[in-house]
């Protein structure tokens, strides 16, 4: 694990701990433990003087619910629990740490954050895309800043370790700590993100309104299209809670528009509508979507699997002469700027309070993961080489199959 240094300082945490405890990746009978991660959770010692620390906070890439709830628990822990000197937030993501941008950060303080865990979104602003890594540490040193929270997804994360490393190199003690954020619930070494069941909540709405839509007419489809670049843990979660839905269409289960559109065309002969999850990363393959294309925080450019499916089903029904009509949503933004439910605030609240107990011993190069109901260290460059992907083999997807009826897939 990288650690800045030697901690020197006496914590005043009660319930302080040493670096000796460690979690398995793995804990299913008959297999191998596979790694093994340091436990979070306040240190004995500290490496900083809380009294002559700064730290910075920045939130980066798409929305989620629950990113001002993490900032808030990040001041209020810096603040309250440690005593921390004085905390910024660098505004408008990775770009704010550029002062060629001209974006001053804010000095954050009890009252900028009385409230804030009641909106979506974030305060600080956010912003996809890369950072000149040269130019943002040489800031953070001139601000004498000793501590960065990195807010954000994979993407997010390999800036922050380039920025940890850059640190390193000109011999600046900066911890560099990130918190885990993808609504997609995507990340490796996270069980659950914060915002995951946020979305789903959200999700399991619309398609309850989807499913009013499509019942109440006589040849109703209601087709709903959600988050999930490459992984269908939001579509899984909210059919699964939704339990009015007919077929759930996911990118790990590659799917064919022949058999598919003949389900469907036996489902409105029998039932005469239907409800249709689709997640946006989903059929990718039948829009012959171009790797090469890549979006500001280099993502592959998804094509928009709704819009095809909506024109396929119509054209299939005109064809088969069977009257329909299509109800099509796509509540993307609705659901990742809702503010955080209940749980969600919870996990937001100690994801956040597990990197500030990181930081302050002096761990950089980390973010906090959250495996078997425990929270852990996973170095940076660890996380960013894996992924985690919905098991069509698992119990998420055959939750959905039951749920659903729909076969095991449309091949």
């Amino acid at each position: 694990m990288n650690t800045l240094g030697q901690p020197r300082f006496a914590s005043a945490h009660s319930h302080a701990m040493g670096d000796d405890i460690t979690i398995p990746e793995h804990i299913e009978t008959g297999r191998e433990p596979g790694l093994r991660f340091e436990l979070a959770g306040p240190r004995r010692k500290l490496f900083f003087d809380p009294t002559q620390t700064r730290a910075g906070i920045v939130t980066c890439g798409g929305l989620c619910p629950g990113l001002n709830n993490v900032i808030r628990s990040l001041f209020l822990e810096l603040h309250y629990g440690y005593g921390v000197a004085e905390v910024l937030g660098f505004r408008g993501g990775y770009g704010g740490l550029d002062p060629k941008n001209g974006v001053e950060p804010v000095v954050i303080l009890p009252e900028l954050v009385d409230c804030i865990h009641r909106q979506g979104g974030t305060i600080l602003g956010s912003s996809r895309g890369p950072v000149d890594v040269g130019r943002a540490v040489e800031n953070l040193i001139a601000r004498k800043v000793n501590i960065l929270f990195t807010i954000g997804g994979d993407g997010t994360q390999r800036g922050a370790n380039d920025i940890y490393q850059e640190a390193d190199r000109r011999g600046h003690l900066l911890s560099v700590i990130g918190v885990p954020k993808t609504i997609d619930n995507d990340v490796g070494f996270v069980s659950r993100t914060f915002g995951f069941f946020s979305a789903i909540e959200e999700a399991a709405r619309v398609l309850g309104c989807a499913h009013t839509e499509a019942s109440s007419v006589q040849g109703g489809i209601g087709l709903v299209k959600l988050m999930g670049r490459h992984a269908g843990f939001i579509t899984a979660g909210a059919v699964v809670a939704s339990q009015d839905v007919n077929f759930a269409l996911i990118p790990e289960v590659p799917f064919a528009l022949a058999p598919f559109l003949a389900a469907l065309r036996e489902r409105m002969l029998t039932k005469s509508h239907a409800v249709i999850a689709v997640a946006e990363g989903a059929g990718q393959e039948l829009l012959q979507a171009d790797a090469s294309e890549r979006d500001s925080s280099g993502n592959v450019k998804l094509r928009d699997i709704g819009p095809f499916l909506r024109n396929k089903i119509e054209e299939f029904f005109k064809s088969e002469r069977i009257p329909i009509v299509m109800r099509y949503f796509d509540p993307s933004y609705q659901v990742r700027s809702r503010p955080a439910n209940c749980e969600d605030a919870l996990l937001c609240d100690l994801f956040a309070r597990h990197a500030v107990h990181a930081a302050m011993a002096g761990k950089t190069g980390v973010v906090i993961g959250f495996l078997h109901e425990r929270f852990i260290h996973v170095p940076i460059a660890l996380l960013t080489t894996h992924t985690k992907r919905l098991d069509p083999a698992g119990g998420w997807w055959r939750s959905v199959l039951a749920a659903t009826g729909q076969p095991e897939q449309f091949a």
